[in-house]
């Protein structure tokens, strides 16, 4: 149903080019909007209209005329005057209406489409021919965003994607939870990753009010609107999977995961045999605060001593005895490569675990 005050805006923008006023009633005699002030039995004689078998009516100085939505009767409208001018400028005033009940209906047809298709609740022969029917490319580069935000906030954040890129007609804004605004973008030819990424960027700018923290996720590119459902759980995995290893990132692609795409998919009972198997029974994140940071930091540094040892103000000999203080703990000398990686995988298998504790309580 289109809102009261599209509706009135409608209107006064056709007595601005008209001049004649014009006032829109429901079915049952109420005024949703007017440029003017109508006599009070306006509304009884709405109702006789409305039960009368006439398309348009002369009652009182108005014209009368009824605006149907394909064949069921949505409003009555009203143009003041009995001439020829007024008939035209009222029958002009309906068919307006007319034209935004269509437009808002297929603008509601096509957020269901898009929500359904998200959510992959449609067979794959209906993809196709509600797509054709909603005049929606089915071939074509598209990707999904995903934009996290507080409850409180999700729908200022839907309406201002919607004002970035509702009017684009080959993009979508829809939402399907309480804290995510997603947008299904279409990509114009030439741009890829790095201009999506600029895309995300302006989205964040877009969505955040008052200095709220704003996560956006992206999928990867994909070419079929079939597809488009799974570019949606790649940016929803990438949302995740962002909280748990990329905290210091509010946009994460799916793209970007690396090893923390796997280990996201990992069940949790394997988790704790790798941990307990390779560090027999105890656990990485429990050495104290400066052997967390001398590890973090050697990894950063590529397994390079001397860089790690100046990046920390420490001697050489300093942190040599600090990894081998390490080696003797857990069997494992992260200056070998494969011991490197062992234990970087540990660290962050851990961190999974600690965040889907998290979320069980």
């Amino acid at each position: 149903m289109i809102s009261n005050q599209i509706i009135q805006n409608t209107i006064d923008g056709l007595k601005g080019i008209t001049r004649i006023d014009l006032c829109v009633l429901d079915i049952d005699g109420q005024i949703l909007a007017s440029t003017e002030e109508l006599p009070e039995n306006m509304g009884a004689e709405a109702e006789s209209f409305t039960a009368s078998p006439a398309d348009s009516q002369v009652i009182h100085g108005y014209q009368f005329f009824k605006v149907f939505d394909e064949n069921q009767l949505e409003y009555i409208l009203l143009a003041k005057g009995g001439s020829d001018d007024v008939y035209m400028v009222g029958k002009m005033a309906s068919f307006q209406l007319s034209g935004l009940l269509i437009a808002y209906k297929e603008r509601f047809d096509k957020d269901n489409f898009i929500k359904n298709l998200l959510l992959d609740n449609l067979l794959l022969v209906d993809i196709y021919n509600r797509a054709k029917k909603l005049h929606i490319a089915a071939e074509a580069r598209r990707m999904v965003f995903v934009i996290e935000c507080s409850r409180e906030k999700v729908n200022v954040a839907l309406e201002n994607m919607r004002n970035l890129y509702g009017s684009k007609s080959h993009d979508f804004v829809t939402a399907v939870d309480e804290k995510n605004v997603i947008v299904v973008r279409e990509l114009a030819s030439g741009e890829g990753y790095e201009e999506m990424f600029l895309a995300a960027q302006e989205m964040k700018d877009a969505a955040s009010t008052d200095g709220e923290e704003i996560r956006v996720a992206l999928g990867t590119i994909v070419s079929e609107i079939k597809e488009v459902s799974r570019s949606y759980k790649e940016a929803k995995m990438a949302l995740d999977v962002g909280k748990i290893f990329f905290e210091e990132r509010d946009i994460v692609s799916y793209s970007s995961l690396g090893i923390g795409r796997l280990i996201y998919q990992l069940p949790i009972p394997l988790c704790k045999m790798f941990i307990k198997e390779t560090f027999e029974g105890k656990s990485p994140d429990d050495f104290d605060e400066e052997t967390l940071t001398t590890i973090n930091k050697f990894f950063e540094n590529s397994l390079n001593v001397s860089e790690t040892s100046r990046q920390l103000f420490i001697h050489r000999n300093t942190l040599v005895y600090r990894l081998d203080k390490l080696q003797k703990a857990t069997g494992l000398d992260i200056r070998v490569f494969e011991d490197a990686i062992t234990f970087k995988i540990a660290l962050m298998v851990v961190k999974y675990m600690r965040y889907m504790e998290t979320l069980d309580y």
